[in-house]
């Protein structure tokens, strides 16, 4: 019989053991082994069984245990100072309060469409939530007053299964709220808090908000299974990147615009300062900055100001920043569908659809004027942006540059900060014991102390340790296997050969990540006798844990998951290679301290950044990779490998074939020769070496607490100082607007008529001074206005300018009609070819860049 109505009944605590309550309730126990040693004493077999969930063990462990442990003086002594330090890690200043509170932002919007916090809250698909999801918890251990907005999804991404014939199978569990470590918002009156966007042709559609607590900082995550919503808005929020574009559309417009909504219902019924800096992590959140400028032109509360004042208040807070290195990994909608949800009466009444649709707009060479793509109007509603990794800033600018085809790639303004990952949650307990065993405490808040006591530990310890979390990881990973072959319809009796499948002696790799097709899951299949011959190498042998999801609706990735599966299944290799279905974060955690090699291979310049390698390198792992994303930044030629990569072979097989055969070559004779090669003591120390080093010359780096410091300083604080000086009394956003107006009408106007040089002679030298006197005519524009510039540097064969300097020129001379001479010296500092020219552009102090309004005139 099935039942015709489900709820979740909620457990009620002795008062001795509230502090039960308070720990559940914020997700810190995730990235914290005190409090999850609580929570196992209360009850380790329900603990293990429920997932290491504490809602879920709460509610399934009995009242006679409860009463147990209410009377137990030692466990109530052991909360109650898990409780305490709860507080104190809530409560105490951090790094912000400290080091930068006074020139900070006040808070934070931090909008990201998934969040990948604890494998009990999935929310997530992949490296962006993850990322995201380590973004919010550094930020916590740093003070960082952030807010995070997403969607509550009613059935998470997806379940991977595999058939019998190794296709991907998805399902599609459904989460009950109520079980989540999650909690409504309500309204002091106690009724929930609601937010509603207007919808074309319909009732407005209504969503909840749940808030999770993820240490200091609150997520609040939108919810449109409401009673009252037609069943079409309730499957707004049914999973994470389903649907079609009209689902999608709706899920960005909930969560850009009722994600802002949501922020504003939160502050008023918590007193929350208002957030001075949104952060827009990738395009689908793009649409809040619509809704900002809804509230400063046309909300009955808000300043009214003109359209064009608001969108430079707007802009002046808000960050954008790109995740994707491929133009499909980018939103993008029918131009048509965009006016229907937009038009009057539409989500973000008495903003001009017509102005809407500009900002998406693919109005540049090579666009499609039929689409409306969401990263254009990211950056073009951010006034600071940013990829994620220094490579990645590079491919960002060559793809948007059209956006500012006045500038050279390098000026595009889109800059770089590197992804990191968060120590606490990824690194494996005992590598943290090890430091700790010699007085470095690594969840202090002197991380540099972990660094600094590398060298002290013996390498044999290291090793020992190493083979401890090996053997963790064969353990569980037998585990997976024998449970999805049963679910591929295998008898218990045909897997007795999976109680000796892997090795935790034997040199592990790992490779796990979602399966697009640059990726190259497959790469490793390119000769698959070769691989044979180095999984089951009588001497070397080598072993392959593989895992990872591709999206439902990818069947070219899910061919590339058979493909892999039909090959592990021979019974030649099945005991040295598997693929582990349902790779989430709970798989995770084991998998990085596991390994001893890290692989990645990635069709090159295609990975944004690729965090899992970092992962894998805080646990002593290995990277083997293609120079792409942060390897390529980090790689010093001893703390990994590089595979090759045949960077301009446009034959793609020819290009894998290459890259394979590296792959393989590096792998037999300097990778397994190196883990193989041991001591007295059975100990690889040339390995060790290598392990030290990677964590000395990785570790720091890698952090994600340095990545929310650099976004703080780089972005988050400028930005806050800089809306802070339009946005006074919007006097200066108006000054702002008006004078971006008259330079834009005015550029036409603007030419560098005439350069000349003088007093480097027929035969230049080095150190020798040569002057520029520029004569420019500005049309109705001043001097003040602009900045005429020397632009010297190396020059090619073409005469294009390389490695460029820039000198500002000075104004020396002004001459009727608006002409002007401008001169400046430049010394003549390197030998061999050397050229300059001079460009004029706007210049403002509210500018962060000079490419901003995409002008630039130069000599014809």
């Amino acid at each position: 019989m099935r039942a015709i109505r489900r709820f979740t009944v909620r457990p009620v605590l002795p008062d001795a053991l509230a502090g039960l309550g308070t720990l559940a309730a914020n997700l810190r126990w995730s990235w914290h082994p005190p409090t999850q040693d609580v929570f196992a004493a209360v009850d380790a077999d329900v603990w293990a069984s429920t997932g290491h969930d504490p809602v879920r063990l709460l509610g399934a462990v009995g009242r006679d245990r409860l009463d147990e442990l209410a009377a137990d003086e030692g466990f109530l002594a052991r909360l109650g100072a898990a409780e305490a330090d709860l507080d104190q890690y809530l409560t105490a200043p951090r790094w912000f309060q400290q080091k930068v509170a006074d020139d900070g932002p006040r808070a934070i919007a931090y909008f990201s469409p998934e969040f990948g916090i604890t494998a009990v809250l999935p929310q997530y698909s992949g490296g962006l939530g993850i990322l995201a999801g380590d973004h919010l918890k550094s930020a916590s251990d740093l003070g960082v007053p952030i807010i995070g907005v997403g969607l509550l999804y009613r059935h998470g991404y997806f379940r991977q299964a595999l058939s019998r014939e190794g296709w991907q199978q998805e399902t599609y569990p459904v989460l009950d709220p109520d079980e989540l470590p999650i909690s409504l918002l309500r309204e002091r009156t106690g009724e929930r808090a609601t937010i509603s966007i207007a919808m074309p042709g319909g009732p407005d559609l209504v969503a909840r908000i749940w808030v999770a607590r993820v240490g200091r900082v609150p997520l609040l995550m939108l919810d449109t299974d409401v009673e009252g919503n037609p069943q079409a808005y309730i499957d707004v929020t049914d999973r994470l990147y389903g649907g079609n574009s009209e689902h999608r559309l709706r899920q960005e417009l909930l969560l850009g615009v009722g994600g802002v909504r949501a922020l504003r219902a939160y502050c008023r019924i918590t007193g929350h300062p208002e957030p001075e800096v949104f952060h827009t992590n990738e395009g689908h959140a793009g649409f809040l900055g619509l809704e900002r400028i809804r509230e400063l032109t046309v909300a009955p509360n808000g300043p009214q100001l003109d359209l064009a004042t608001a969108l430079e208040v707007s802009r002046a807070s808000t960050v954008f920043t790109t995740h994707t290195p491929v133009p499909a990994g980018i939103d993008r909608f029918p131009r048509t569908l965009v006016e229907q949800y937009f038009a009057e009466p539409g989500a973000t009444p008495g903003v001009p659809v017509e102005r809407i649709l500009a900002l998406g707009a693919e109005d540049f060479a090579g666009g499609d004027p039929a689409v409306f793509n969401m990263a254009v109007m990211g950056f073009r509603l951010a006034q600071r942006a940013n990829g994620v990794s220094l490579l990645h800033g590079h491919v960002s600018r060559g793809m948007f540059n059209g956006l500012w085809p006045a500038f050279d790639e390098a000026e595009v303004p889109i800059g770089s900060i590197t992804n990191g990952v968060h120590a606490p949650t990824w690194v494996a307990r005992e590598i943290f014991e090890l430091a700790a065993g010699r007085g470095a405490d690594p969840r202090g808040d002197d991380v540099d102390a972990f660094w600094d006591v590398v060298d002290q530990v013996p390498a044999a310890e290291i090793w020992n340790v190493k083979r401890v979390l090996r053997e963790r990881l064969v353990v569980g990973a037998r585990q997976r296997l024998e449970r999805s072959w049963l679910e591929r319809g295998a008898a218990k009796a045909e897997l007795g050969w999976i109680d000796d499948a892997l090795d935790p002696d034997v040199l592990t790799i790992g490779f796990a990540r979602r399966v697009p097709s640059y990726k190259r899951l497959t790469l490793m299949l390119r000769d698959p006798e070769r691989l044979k011959a180095l999984l089951t190498d009588p001497e070397r042998p080598v072993q392959l844990i593989i895992a990872g999801k591709s999206h439902p609706a990818d069947d070219g990735g899910k061919r590339l998951i058979q493909e892999l599966v039909r090959f592990a299944d021979d019974p030649a290799v099945r005991h040295r290679i598997v693929f582990l279905p349902n790779y989430d974060i709970a798989m995770a955690l084991p998998l990085y301290p596991g390994c001893d090699v890290w692989l990645n291979n990635p069709l090159r310049p295609y990975e944004a950044c690729g965090t899992s390698g970092m992962k894998a390198a805080l646990n002593g792992g290995l990277n083997l990779s293609i120079l792409d994303g942060w390897w390529d930044e980090w790689f010093d030629g001893s703390n990994g490998w590089a595979i090759p990569s045949a960077d301009g072979v446009e034959d793609v097989d020819k290009r894998d074939d290459l890259e394979a055969a590296a792959l393989y070559d590096l792998i037999e004779n300097e990778v397994a020769a190196r883990f193989y090669d041991r001591d007295a003591d059975g100990v690889p120390t040339r390995w060790v070496e290598m392990m030290r080093h990677t964590l000395k010359s990785l570790g720091p780096k890698v952090l994600a607490s340095r990545m929310v410091r650099d976004y703080v300083r780089e972005l988050y604080s400028p930005a806050a100082q800089h809306a802070r000086a339009l946005n006074s009394d919007y006097a200066g956003a108006v000054e702002l607007a008006a004078w971006k107006s008259r330079v834009l009408a005015a550029w036409p106007q603007v030419r560098v008529e005439h350069v000349e040089s003088s007093g480097i002679g027929d035969a230049p030298e080095v150190g020798a001074p040569m002057s520029v006197r520029a004569f420019v005519a500005l049309g109705a524009l001043e001097p003040a206005d602009v900045a005429v510039q020397l632009v010297h540097g190396r020059t090619t064969s073409d005469d294009e300018l390389v490695d460029t300097r820039v000198v500002d020129l000075d104004v020396a001379e002004s001459y009727e009609a608006g002409r002007h001479r401008f001169d400046g010296t430049v010394l003549l500092d390197h030998a061999g070819s050397f050229g300059y020219t001079v460009r004029v552009v706007p210049r403002h102090a509210q500018l962060a860049s000079v490419a901003e309004l995409g002008v630039v005139a130069l000599p014809s």
